[in-house]
């Protein structure tokens, strides 16, 4: 993987796990909370992330090959993912397949249990997080390259722990005009790189198509 192909995978892993995209939700499940709690909630999310996130990295392929399914397969369905929660940006709406539905937020507000869910899992490594990972660990064809994207997650995840721990702060600088911005940004970079997976692993599973366009 050279070095188009991991600003690429930077670019797509930050835009599924955007930290101020996160960080209203994030606002919104904590309120009534104190900025301490807020703090220690910030920790925990930022190492629960950064252990799904490895395990993922180091067992996603190996997962996958249970259900006899293989990584260009795996590339189609990722990148349709992707391309939902991409069009969802776009458009303002709720990234339902990432942060979970209206029912499954409702019941979230009684469980105690926020640093984990829903906050880490859906909200931060959700469907489209998973896909992503493990499309771009198919790719790594070392241990170096695999270490790269390892690094590229602990970037982003630095960068989500800093968010969220300065959380109150952030959230009263950061205007609505702002979050729209980064938004679309995001969900238009996103839907690119989601339709090139799509395509990447059609041509493989389709050699016909790569014939066909020639």
């Amino acid at each position: 993987m050279d070095q188009v192909e991991l600003t690429k995978a930077f670019g797509t892993i930050f835009a599924i796990m955007n930290p101020f995209t996160n960080l209203p939700l994030f606002l919104a499940l904590t309120t009534g909370l104190s900025v301490a709690d807020q703090r220690t909630l910030a920790v925990k999310i930022t190492v629960f992330s950064a252990v799904m996130c490895a395990v993922i990295l180091l067992a996603g392929q190996a997962i996958i090959g249970f259900f006899g399914i293989t990584v260009d397969q795996f590339k189609i369905a990722g990148g349709a993912v992707l391309a939902s929660i991409a069009w969802s940006m776009l458009h303002g709406e709720s990234i339902s397949p990432h942060h979970g539905s209206d029912e499954e937020q409702g019941h979230m507000r009684d469980l105690s249990g926020l640093a984990f869910y829903p906050i880490t899992f859906p909200m931060i490594v959700g469907p489209g997080t998973i896909a992503a990972l493990i499309v771009y660990a198919g790719h790594a064809s070392d241990a170096g390259t695999l270490a790269a994207i390892g690094a590229i997650v602990g970037v982003i995840l630095i960068m989500l722990f800093a968010v969220l721990f300065f959380a109150a702060q952030i959230g009263r600088l950061l205007s609505d005009t702002m979050r729209v911005i980064t938004t679309r940004l995001m969900g238009m970079i996103l839907l690119a790189i989601s339709v090139e997976m799509i395509v990447a692993g059609a041509i493989v599973l389709l050699p016909g198509l790569a014939a066909g366009s020639g």
